[in-house]
């Protein structure tokens, strides 16, 4: 192979995940999985609300119909319930895979208890995966769905609020759906990372902020609009939720040398 190409391909060999993606889903839900989440939002809603006691603001922002992106702040494991539960129209996200793999009681109720939840599951990593993930989240757009992404990338563990990445941009530029910014308060006190059940204290306050349309920073393919329309995005985030800025981005730690290459190469923080 010529220097020139391998230079072109050698990025994307050392972000490509190790273990291929699954197939992205179809937009539409099977009835049992449709079901499920009907379910689970009918039950989980108004147990958490009454345990909890959500402080909920600017319900009024969100709009009832057509696709919709809830760009959050991102704290605790909860946060993923917290979202749907204060939400007046049913949400979407991603979860990792493994919550949905394996055999036995365990895995059973976990995958249960994530698709009512309204979770599809996605291989995380860089690479194919990424674009993958991305995919599907386009395709439940298109389908006129709502869906919660968290523009950091993973829990901030000091509560600090890192730099958007700018995979949600790219989403909202492609498919013109508005973005509402969503400011999460104490759920990293009801849940600390690390912890196996939820506190009943503190109270949550959950915001939602008024709808951006990202379109005029330009297309989606322009590197520049999509890094101003994140950083549009993370400033209604903190306005919602007072954090302190860290001013970096929210690094996962490498723990192999292929990781560690990862971080150092030039790319885009999707």
């Amino acid at each position: 192979m010529p220097v020139a190409a391998w230079i072109r391909q050698y990025p994307r060999w050392v972000t490509e995940p190790e273990t291929p993606a699954p197939d992205a889903p179809t937009p539409s839900s099977p009835p049992s999985v449709a079901f499920a989440y009907a379910l689970g939002r009918f039950l989980l809603t108004p147990l958490a609300r009454v345990l909890y006691r959500p402080k909920i603001t600017g319900r009024e922002n969100v709009p009832r119909t057509g696709p919709v992106i809830f760009a959050s702040n991102h704290l605790s494991f909860i946060d993923s319930i917290a979202i749907p539960v204060a939400s007046p129209r049913n949400v979407r996200f991603l979860a990792k895979a493994t919550y949905f793999e394996g055999t036995g009681v365990g895995t059973w109720f976990s995958r249960t208890f994530f698709t009512a939840l309204g979770a599809t599951p996605v291989r995380r990593g860089a690479g194919q995966a990424a674009l993958d993930a991305l995919d599907q989240q386009k395709q439940l757009l298109e389908a006129g769905e709502a869906i919660a992404l968290y523009p950091e990338g993973t829990r901030s563990l000091d509560g600090r609020l890192y730099k958007g990445r700018t995979g949600v941009a790219f989403l909202a530029l492609q498919t013109g759906a508005p973005v509402v910014p969503v400011g999460l308060v104490g759920t990293n006190e009801a849940m600390p990372v690390g912890a196996k059940f939820p506190r009943l204290r503190p109270r949550v306050t959950i915001a939602f902020g008024a709808p951006i349309d990202v379109s005029a920073h330009g297309p989606a393919t322009s590197g520049r609009a999509r890094r101003l329309a994140t950083d549009q995005i993370m400033a209604a985030i903190h306005e919602l939720s007072g954090q302190e800025l860290a001013h970096a981005y929210n690094e996962v730690p490498a723990h192999t040398p292929i990781e560690r290459i990862k971080q150092v190469l030039p790319h885009e923080r999707r």
